[in-house]
């Protein structure tokens, strides 16, 4: 038992890296033609961790992280995504600000967003546009 414990402990070469994926990502139906939220998940399996340090979208003219505190929210320039954990963007919590929309977004569409890190590439992400009313059953 005690070789088994010795050898969990060791990590691999890739063990020193972020290792990101993103997923339950959605954007509920804007209630104006002006502005929308979007909401997602960031897990990192490595054993760094990593910054969301931007987002961008062509379906907006900026796209904005916030988080929540208290009961107003603050605009923030990156979040952290911890080695062996996730980065939350759920209603209540951290969440994206897409401001300017180029376009009305109905249920049913899809808003393709990139995702930018401070030692991760880019990743892509198609967000999906859900009703105005959506709750997750992961609850973000």
């Amino acid at each position: 038992m005690t070789g088994a414990l010795a050898l969990a402990g060791c990590g691999g070469s890739g063990d020193d890296k972020p290792e990101l994926a993103v997923s339950a990502s959605y954007m509920p139906q804007p209630v104006t033609d002006e502005m929308a939220a979007g909401f997602f998940t960031v897990a990192n399996k490595g054993g760094a961790k990593d910054e969301l340090t931007s987002v961008t979208s062509g379906a907006a003219g900026s796209v904005t992280m916030h988080t929540t505190v208290g009961q107003s929210m603050e605009e923030v320039e990156s979040l952290d995504v911890p080695a062996h954990g996730q980065l939350v963007f759920k209603s209540g919590g951290n969440h994206l600000m897409f401001e300017n929309l180029k376009r009305k977004l109905k249920q049913g569409a899809t808003v393709t967003v990139e995702l930018h890190f401070a030692k991760s590439g880019p990743i892509k992400v198609e967000m999906p546009v859900k009703s105005a009313t959506y709750n997750p059953a992961t609850g973000h």
